[in-house]
């Protein structure tokens, strides 16, 4: 295949600058994963003994966006947040059965009206929507639900193809994006958007990968026990006591009780697999998705696209293992709604920098339109261009960031969330149950276990903040909670099978 840039080069001396102008226009490569924790990769140190060498290296070669939120740590909430650039109150699917709404517009449909070819490969898991092809894409490769990891049912343009036995998604979808990649043609600018079911539970790590990390020590969470019971397990090869003080009086009986549960540490997914195994096998799944990263950026650098290309990778929530006694997502905590977000793009961004401002989930739509050439934000999109900080100018930024997670009837254990971050403090408001409020100083308590909230000295704090959070709701058209009928008998375990 010949190389694209020289191509581009002799197409353009041929036919003028005008169609130089056209074809220089840069590729984009958005690579999300599911249930990546900002912190679980090998660069910073974190886990020690963890390897990914690929993500590491688009951080050594580019940005590491230091402080990278969703707006609501969940699937389909925050997947529609980075498609469309607004908040899930605004765009009304706010949590995994939401159904998609009509008049939405994703980013990809204004890259398709700039002239890109647009390719989606991987989960979708959006509303009523299934596998079916979305707006927005000429090239489109999903699967229904969640998905698996072997052995999936792929949805190739409308058409469902079962995939060969023993395959393995991680791969496949690589494969996919890579074969559509190669079939494009040579003046043509692209966007890839590959969207992997990694690192999502239940983990499954590729066979190549399966026991790699048995040996590694397990380093738990001084948050961990906090709440532990005379029926707790310790687990972990180092146990971290608690280094800052500690308010056992004001956790949340909510976050007590979901100890105990399918998201906590003492009956995680109802008591189906201890936590060290758990653990590793995120760590052994997430090594098929670094693999799957570097067979792209490996791809670019052959075709010769390096320069001309901006490749952004994140993960569409956060993961607690362990923190306040609990697994998964949905709640506040840094460990839930903070996510990894790395970008290179070597006309842009100098290499190995970390930016330290917060940036969101609805700011990549945004982002990725100024890249391509778009003069201005849509007027719909909520999020903001973080273009200037890329290029490392001081601009007017934004100071906090807003969450919202709505409750499920599917995980009853975690309340409604509304929370205000700043640099220094969050505040989190938990809507609809009999339980205290909080509010930390996460520079002095980052594992967030001094609740302050009734600090006298904090009050005026505390009360300026939860106005913040109810003044962005109403600015932003958030005060309906949205609301859908319950038919079903529940499905949490203290009261299974009752209506």
């Amino acid at each position: 295949m010949l190389k694209r840039s020289l191509f581009l080069l002799a197409f353009a001396l041929l036919s003028g600058a005008q169609v130089f102008c056209q074809s220089a226009k840069p590729n984009i490569v958005f690579i999300l994963s599911d249930d990546h924790r900002y912190d679980f990769m090998g660069f910073t140190g974190a886990v020690p003994g963890l390897k990914t060498p690929n993500m590491d290296r688009i951080a050594a070669e580019g940005a590491h966006m230091n402080n990278a939120f969703v707006s609501t740590s969940l699937c389909s909430p925050s997947r529609a947040s980075i498609l469309t650039g607004q908040y899930a109150h605004t765009h009304t699917i706010v949590d995994n059965q939401a159904p998609l709404p009509d008049d939405l517009t994703f980013f990809p449909q204004y890259l398709q009206e700039m002239g890109y070819k647009t390719g989606f490969f991987g989960k979708w898991h959006m509303g009523n929507t299934d596998d079916m092809p979305q707006p927005g894409f000429d090239q489109w490769v999903s699967f229904r639900g969640q998905g698996t990891y072997y052995n999936p049912v792929f949805n190739i343009n409308g058409e469902r193809v079962p995939q060969p036995e023993g395959s393995y998604t991680s791969d496949l979808l690589t494969n996919e994006a890579l074969g559509w990649l190669n079939s494009l043609g040579e003046e043509e600018p692209f966007m890839l958007y590959l969207s992997h079911k990694a690192v999502h539970s239940e983990f499954q790590p590729a066979k190549r990968h399966e026991g790699m990390y048995d040996t590694l020590p397990i380093v738990t969470p001084p948050s961990m026990y906090l709440t532990a019971t005379d029926s707790s397990e310790f687990y972990g090869d180092i146990i971290r006591a608690p280094e800052t003080k500690v308010n056992y009086k004001d956790i949340p009986d909510w976050v007590r009780k979901q100890r105990y549960s399918w998201h906590g540490v003492d009956y995680m997914y109802h008591g189906q697999l201890p936590f060290n195994v758990f653990y590793k096998s995120y760590l052994e799944t997430l090594m098929a998705l670094d693999e799957s990263i570097g067979r792209v950026m490996d791809w670019l650098e052959e075709e010769g696209l390096e320069e001309n290309t901006i490749v952004v990778y994140m993960g569409d929530n956060g993961f607690s293992f362990g923190e306040h006694g609990l697994i998964d997502k949905r709640h506040a905590y840094e460990e839930s709604m903070k996510v990894p977000l790395l970008v290179k793009y070597p006309k842009m961004v100098k290499p190995g920098i970390t930016i330290d401002k917060m940036v969101m989930n609805i700011d990549i739509a945004p982002t990725l339109l100024e890249v391509a050439g778009m003069s201005s934000t849509p007027q719909q999109m909520q999020g903001e261009s973080f273009v200037p900080l890329l290029e490392q100018k001081e601009v007017d930024w934004r100071e906090k960031v807003f969450y919202e997670y709505y409750w499920e009837m599917a995980y009853p254990s975690t309340p409604t969330v509304f929370a205000v971050r700043t640099d220094q403090h969050k505040y989190i408001f938990n809507q609809g149950v009999w339980d205290i409020n909080e509010l930390y100083d996460i520079q002095k308590d980052p594992y967030e276990m001094n609740n302050l909230i009734r600090d006298p000295e904090y009050r005026d704090l505390s009360k300026r903040l939860r106005n913040e959070v109810w003044d962005w709701l109403e600015n932003t058209d958030g005060t309906q909670i949205p609301l859908k009928p319950i038919r079903h008998p529940k499905l949490d375990h203290r009261f299974q099978r009752t209506y």
